[in-house]
């Protein structure tokens, strides 16, 4: 985080991710609902499809905003996050298995995101 990037900015970042969640969340919930028969019909009446992309939709919208409060380079790696999300909602709400080497990449998110977070509060001057 660097001073120039405000805190509701990241607030709304964070807003981002858990839109982008439900959203997987509700794709997921809704391809499972598709008929064998493929038609557009079925996609357009399909409530959790189209629930994920309004979710999507309306976090996009959240990040324009917190655009506006920050530096690309100090907010957008905060939306990896979402991967954390994704793997542990899954997990959770679908009953998917999260092995052990998704939670080293999880590991591996959390502390990327957090070295990023460091080196932007303490640049290294040449």
């Amino acid at each position: 985080m660097t001073s120039v990037t405000k805190t509701w900015a990241f607030g709304l970042v964070i807003l981002t991710t858990l839109f982008a969640t439900t959203a997987q969340f509700f794709l997921k919930t809704g391809v499972t609902q598709l008929p064998a028969s493929f038609s557009l019909l079925s996609i357009f009446t399909n409530i959790p499809l189209l629930l994920g992309v309004l979710f999507y939709a309306l976090g996009s919208g959240i990040m324009i905003l917190a655009f506006k409060g920050g530096e690309v380079s100090g907010l957008y790696p905060v939306v990896s996050t979402s991967f954390v999300w994704v793997a542990l909602s899954a997990h959770f709400l679908l009953g998917e298995q999260v092995h052990a080497l998704r939670w080293v990449g999880i590991i591996i998110i959390i502390s990327g995101i957090l070295m990023i977070g460091y080196a932007g509060r303490h640049p290294v001057t040449a």
